[in-house]
């Protein structure tokens, strides 16, 4: 069973551990079965590309998917890695907010 994560598809994340330590990106994708994220420009590999008809071969880069412990959220005030908190507004709307900062991370 896949557990609710605190990371969705186009927040800004830091990575905190691992080859690509200490680089931003947005998430593009986020896979809850397995614990994992896409983030644009982190955790890069090459693949190498058999040509088809109209296409050419070769090797191409591209992102991979990283463990979604190896991410933090980015603080939108100080740019630094935050722990991410809920709260209520307006008695009705859950969002989500840096407990870094306080400031609300949903749009």
């Amino acid at each position: 069973m896949a557990t609710k994560l605190k990371i969705k598809k186009g927040d800004k994340v830091i990575v905190i551990a691992g080859r690509d330590r200490g680089r931003t990106g947005e998430v593009l994708r986020v896979v809850p079965k397995e614990a994992r994220v896409l983030v644009q420009g982190v955790n890069m590999i090459k693949r190498h590309t058999r040509a088809k008809p109209g296409e050419t071969g070769g090797i191409v880069e591209k992102e991979a998917l990283i463990h979604i412990s190896n991410v933090a959220h980015v603080d939108p005030k100080d740019g630094k890695a935050t722990r991410v908190g809920f709260k209520v507004l307006d008695g009705d709307r859950k969002v989500r907010f840096a407990k870094r900062s306080g400031e609300v991370i949903d749009r």
